[in-house]
């Protein structure tokens, strides 16, 4: 059964991060550059667009109680996931087609509903779908395996749509007429693909009876006191915010340098590739490594790379696509290790909140993990939206009249501000948890004696 959730958990991602690598990183390029919208509308669309992605993200603990409280014969995971994948792929379509009427403000209030619709859709599946990952084992080592392959799939599904996206949708807007209805195209068909691999989750994962305690009621008035108090969790959370917010500048930056910086827009492909490659071998061996080094050694190491990759990035000539290489795998490798360890950091926090606040509540305790994507995605977009505009390279009319002031903004907000955010969630992370791999053991015995946690598990 191990064996077999370790992958069917892991295969249902990969539709899943192409529907929101589609969402997160090139959402902002079909508005500026598909369907060239002009910066006055781009200033509504900017706000809109953070202000829609805090409240979605402020509203993501909310479904973590939804599912909680769920019981059904399917459990309480599987349904809400099931409801996500039918709901996520019409908003996506819905979201990169052309309406038309760019400048008026019926088109500006049919993006704001289909904007916010998107989040709500996506949030009943997404939240259900990692707070699984808790319910199927306890074992660190296990969760690592797991964590790690389900990353792998997450991985593979953003970078077939970060390398495939500029010669795809090309193609296919010469084929239909024109860039934005390339872009439509390709959105049904990382739709139909999302819909495909979650149905893998949903009839592959067999959840076992590792949690003994009785399921107990959180009524919602608990909800902030369940964050709060469990101080590891609240702890990881901030520190994966900033983490994320870094992490989402400098990828949804990405298209913009090689089109303007560096003068190529069709080598983003070529060093998407050479960066997917980085960070699925980098997940791939994360459980070789964590074999041998404990979380806080592979935690320090990854962000030592992470620190170099930025560096090397923003002081490489732009005509040398050697260094840039570099520095792109130094960067994804480290981001790698450090995105799935946060992750099991998360998953590590509930088993800390169940031994205790004496009630197990892994809904609530992951729904911080896609409010803190959110989050990340809103800030990140905001940036880059407001570094465009107030750069002057958003109303230049191609990349010619493009000044070198306005690549040094770019660049600075695209690197130097995304490694200080990153530092901060490092500093944060290594003064303040606690959780190491002999205290999580201690928490483990704890709940076994207790009754709460049977007494075979993995």
């Amino acid at each position: 059964m191990y064996s077999r959730n370790r992958y069917t958990f892991g295969l249902g991602t990969v539709g899943r991060d192409m529907v929101y690598a589609l969402f997160s990183m090139y959402l902002i390029f079909f508005l500026t550059d598909a369907l060239a919208l002009p910066a006055s509308t781009m200033f509504w669309l900017g706000g809109i667009i953070v202000g829609a992605r805090i409240f979605d993200a402020l509203t993501d603990p909310l479904m973590g109680v939804i599912v909680d409280n769920t019981r059904t014969r399917w459990g309480k995971f599987k349904p809400w996931i099931a409801v996500g994948t039918l709901l996520s792929p019409i908003m996506t379509v819905l979201l990169f087609t052309d309406f038309g009427g760019f400048d008026t403000p019926g088109y500006i209030a049919r993006f704001a509903v289909i904007y916010v619709l998107w989040g709500i859709a996506f949030t009943t599946h997404d939240i259900a779908y990692w707070s699984m990952l808790p319910a199927i084992s306890v074992n660190q080592k296990e969760r690592e395996k797991i964590g790690s392959i389900a990353r792998i799939c997450a991985s593979v599904g953003m970078f077939v749509v970060v390398v495939g996206i500029v010669p795809i949708t090309g193609m296919l807007g010469e084929r239909f007429g024109s860039l934005a209805r390339g872009y439509t195209v390709f959105a049904i068909g990382v739709s139909v693909l999302m819909m495909l691999s979650m149905c893998i989750t949903l009839f592959g994962v067999k959840e076992p009876k590792l949690i003994t305690a009785k399921p107990q009621h959180t009524p919602l008035r608990e909800l902030l006191k369940i964050i709060y108090k469990n101080d590891q969790l609240l702890y990881t959370a901030i520190a994966m915010v900033l983490f994320m917010v870094g992490y989402i500048t400098t990828t949804t930056f990405g298209i913009y340098f090689f089109e303007y910086d560096y003068g190529d827009v069709g080598m983003y492909a070529v060093f998407a590739g050479i960066l997917g490659v980085s960070q699925i071998t980098a997940l791939a061996v994360f459980p070789f490594f964590a074999k041998h080094f404990s979380r806080r050694t592979l935690f320090t190491f990854a962000f030592a790379i992470v620190t170099a990759g930025y560096i090397i990035f923003f002081f490489a000539p732009v005509t040398t696509m050697v260094f840039i290489g570099i520095a792109g795998v130094l960067l994804f490798a480290g981001q790698g290790f450090i995105q799935i360890l946060m992750l099991m950091f998360l998953a590590d926090s509930v088993d800390y909140g169940h031994w205790k606040l004496g009630k197990r509540n892994e809904s609530i305790s992951f729904s911080l993990q896609p409010l803190i994507n959110k989050m990340g995605a809103a800030i990140g977009s905001g940036i880059v939206i407001n570094t465009l505009i107030f750069s002057g390279i958003q109303d230049a009319p191609s990349a010619y009249y493009v000044t070198g002031e306005s690549l040094l903004i770019m660049r600075t907000a695209m690197l130097v501000l995304p490694m200080t955010l990153i530092a901060a969630s490092f500093i944060l992370w290594r003064v303040k948890y606690k959780i190491t791999e002999a205290f999580h053991a201690e928490i483990l015995q704890d709940l076994r004696a207790r009754g709460e946690v049977a007494e075979k598990t993995t």
